[in-house]
């Protein structure tokens, strides 16, 4: 499908970001006007994209797939005939929208339409449709379709490995780079009709999964969700594609992301933790990532069926008649049904080498059960595809030789019907199989379950009571996104064929009661959790996770695919150098609270001991005698003294704030009487045997305290033990005087009441026993423990200057009690070089 404004494919794919705002004015709603971000936004300069106004309140859905719900034909007089596609979930979940919200559909054409049709065929998609297509050139399209979303994306989602050429093939930059520039150019289609104000933007499947990167860079606060209907394969798999950083940070930058299952969606926390180091919270009922500021939703909710439009089939004369035929050419036989796509990974062939078994095993089912199996054509192509289908027909032939008669053949393959024959064959099918050893839903059962449920015309033609209760029974794979939500069914692993087979002859053999029972359970089921309400569901969700977006400040950061965006309270800001060097200069009585790890000192970093350079200023800023500097560390009191024995006049408090010294003269100080310390016997045995179980786990003994650190282990793991530890210690402990506190890849015990909070107001209030009003406070920290001085700080306005300048500084951008963050070390020490040089 060739664009006309397709021009060039390597600006496409660039790294840079799309180019919005075509020439093309026919379409109505543009909505691409430059502006600032919002109101809120008093630092617009350091936004990298914007928001436009406007003056439309109604909602609207914009939904984003492949390809559009819509079945494209050529008339005799050349003309185009368009009609939507009944079968396309994407039309079928407009039903659980509301009337009240218009929707629109963006996506490919299943037919190549001319250049010099493109416009008058857009134009009518959306007059008539509301329906935007996308032209692709057909090179670009095999790339993106053929090429990286079926050698690459599919195969390695369903757990397939390019191990070897034939295997998917080896990873190609050419298909990567024609998948982003398709993204791109879906990107700049969004970007014709949305209106980010009043529009929710709903994006479909892997093929587009760079999408809500490009939407955000446009749009900071688009609302924007994302639903994978494949599977997501476990980290192990998943990171071995080469561009895995750059997928996981894309579907990031939505505000709500769908999984079929909680295993899919364990699956893609589970990568974004050990790929990226982001952890996930359930809160209410709901889990949700921490991403720059941004919460970002996961939904886990499979997708249902229209049972309407197969009850409209259903009743069809076509329907009834062919019920009636299949009927009376299965007449004393018993039919189990499997409804398949024709690739490798519908296991199709197993379900047919577990035919055989129960046929060896059972040789009084010979003659009596049939085994129909309709194939669909694949969606994708390659010698895969023509493998299985060599296969698929060799088994059956052998099948049917070995155990055919006249009158019977055991495997009856079919290779496509139309769906009302299709539906005939779900109502005669006393079972259905499906056996996929990987698929993301599969909705073959549904299907099933409503038409087993029939109808009075039906009921009838069967020869049974319309008041009689139905029966159904179903065999499926555990390796399938419904597999969960049948609770009756027979669950099997396609892979044992064995099992397989006595799975089919339970089927057959359990009594019409259970059959009842199961079947009720599963329409039950399948009616009250059809696509309507999984749509509904998911857009009450997308409001809910899009709720916060005008309340908080905005702006992007970074190039290409890295792009994100960072969102953060309207009173929370970037600490300005010349700002605070300006206060600093102006007062007298000035008092500095320092964390050292992961502030001074990079995480992570190899050696923790304070260079020259870092030395230097902190005494220039305590040598300045209007300064009242203290070094607040969770480390030893015996580490801070050597590696600070430079620094006479630097106040320092060490473990937390149980151990203080004033300046280098003065004796150590306790902040707590502590009796005694025998917890210790009690917690280091179990810390102990954590430390013996988790490989890269240590214990760290302090005076205080005792800490066990998992950094070097196992993300998952170590952060499993953490948990499972925290509970153990806050259970033997009960009774002592301690607290059980957990960290950044660590558990800590320390005496209560023991924080760095306390060394806040012990600053403070010895200034104050002095004479001393602090008229500047600066207090720097970047984890939980220094959350303790910030909120100090914040309440003690009783303690300072009625006119102080305070400056609660955290190290990063993320939910805080300070007011104000500074981006990394980097940014702390040029802070504190600046006043450091205010002071010489």
């Amino acid at each position: 499908m060739v664009s006309r404004s397709y021009s060039n494919l390597l600006e496409l794919t660039s790294c840079g970001s799309p180019s919005f705002g075509r020439e093309k004015k026919r379409l109505p709603r543009v909505a691409t006007v430059a502006g600032v971000l919002s109101e809120l936004d008093d630092e617009a300069s350091n936004s990298a994209g914007s928001d436009a106004p406007s003056s439309i309140s109604q909602d609207r859905m914009i939904i984003v797939g492949n390809q559009l719900p819509l079945e494209a034909h050529r008339k005799d007089d050349g003309t185009w005939d368009f009609n939507w596609d009944e079968d396309s979930l994407l039309l079928q979940l407009k039903d659980g929208l509301g009337d009240d919200v218009e929707t629109i559909y963006i996506g490919c054409l299943k037919e190549e339409i001319e250049p010099s049709e493109q416009d008058d065929v857009a134009q009518y998609l959306l007059d008539t449709f509301k329906c935007v297509p996308t032209f692709l050139p057909p090179e670009l399209f095999t790339k993106f379709y053929h090429g990286f979303c079926k050698q690459h994306l599919w195969p390695l989602f369903h757990y397939m490995l390019p191990l070897s050429p034939d295997l998917g093939g080896r990873f190609d930059r050419s298909l990567w780079q024609a998948y982003v520039s398709v993204n791109k150019i879906f990107a700049d289609k969004v970007m014709e009709v949305i209106n980010p104000d009043d529009d929710f933007v709903w994006v479909h499947d892997y093929h587009l999964m760079v999408l809500p990167t490009f939407l955000r860079k446009r749009f900071n606060r688009v609302r924007l969700g994302f639903f994978l209907h494949s599977p997501f394969p476990s980290s192990e798999i998943y990171r071995t594609l080469p561009i895995r950083d750059e997928l996981l940070k894309a579907l990031l930058n939505s505000d709500l992301i769908g999984f079929h299952t909680f295993d899919y969606a364990r699956h893609f926390l589970s990568c974004c933790s050990r790929m990226l180091g982001l952890s996930y919270q359930s809160k209410r009922g709901y889990i949700g990532l921490e991403y720059y500021g941004r919460t970002v939703s996961i939904k886990i909710l499979p997708v249902g069926i229209h049972i309407g439009q197969i009850q409209s089939v259903m009743n069809l004369p076509e329907t009834e008649s062919k019920v009636a035929e299949l009927r009376k050419r299965f007449r004393d036989q018993t039919v189990m049904l499997g409804v398949d796509d024709m690739d490798i990974f519908k296991g199709i062939s197993l379900k047919l080498l577990a035919m055989e078994q129960l046929l060896l095993l059972h040789p009084e089912k010979r003659g009596k059960v049939v085994l129909v199996q309709i194939a669909n054509p694949a969606r994708g192509r390659g010698k895969d595809v023509q493998g299985v289908q060599s296969e698929t027909y060799a088994t059956a032939k052998r099948i049917n030789e070995t155990f055919g008669r006249p009158g019977y053949t055991p495997v009856v393959l079919i290779d496509t019907l139309k769906s009302y024959e299709r539906i005939a064959y779900y109502v005669i099918a006393e079972c259905c199989l499906v056996t996929a050893v990987r698929d993301g839903m599969n909705l073959i059962p549904y299907e099933y379950v409503i038409c087993r449920q029939g109808s009075e015309k039906i009921d009838e033609i069967l020869g049974i009571s319309s008041f009689t209760q139905k029966k159904s029974m179903l065999v499926v794979s555990e390796f399938i996104g419904c597999s969960p939500s049948l609770s009756g069914a027979i669950r099997v692993n396609p892979w044992n064929t064995d099992a397989v087979a006595e799975a089919m002859d339970s089927a057959l053999v359990v009594p019409e009661s259970e059959k009842q029972m199961r079947h009720e359970k599963h329409y039950r089921y399948v009616s009250t959790h059809d696509v309507a309400y999984w749509a509904r569901s998911f857009l009450q969700d997308l409001e809910r996770a899009c709720r916060d977006h005008l309340r908080r400040r905005c702006w992007g950061i970074g190039f290409g695919l890295g792009f994100r965006v960072i969102a953060l309270d309207p009173n929370f800001r970037k600490l300005s150098v010349d700002h605070i060097v300006s206060a600093y200069k102006r007062t007298k009585q000035r008092a500095i609270l320092l964390d050292y790890d992961g502030t001074m000192i990079q995480p992570g970093s190899i050696s923790n001991t304070p260079n020259a350079e870092a030395v230097g200023i902190l005494n220039s800023l305590c040598s300045d005698p209007k300064n009242c500097v203290f070094i607040v560390s969770g480390k030893e009191r015996k580490t801070l003294t050597e590696w600070f024995s430079s620094c006479e006049r630097l106040g320092i408090a060490a473990e937390h704030g149980y151990f203080v010294r004033n300046n280098q003269n003065a004796e150590w100080e306790t902040c707590f009487s502590v009796p005694d310390f025998e917890w210790k016997q009690i917690a280091e045995p179990v810390m102990q045997l954590y430390m013996e179980t988790t490989d890269g786990s240590n214990i760290e003994a302090k005076e205080s305290a005792l800490v066990w650190n998992y950094e070097f282990a196992d993300r998952d793991f170590g952060s499993c033990q953490a948990k499972e530890l925290l509970d153990h210690l806050e259970s033997v402990l009960a009774n002592e005087p301690v607290s059980v506190k957990s960290g950044p890849h660590i558990v800590e015990v320390k005496p209560q009441g023991v924080s760095k909070g306390i060394v806040a107001e012990r600053l403070l209030s010895t200034m104050q026993q002095k004479g001393v009003v602090p008229d500047f406070v600066l207090c720097i920290g970047d984890d939980r423990s220094d959350e303790d001085m910030f909120e100090v700080i914040a309440s003690a306005r009783a303690s300072l200057s009625p006119v102080a300048d305070v400056f609660p500084c955290t190290v990063g951008q993320k939910p805080s009690k300070a007011k104000y963050y500074l981006d990394d070390t980097g940014d702390i020490w040029r802070m504190l070089q600046g006043l450091a040089h205010a002071s010489e």
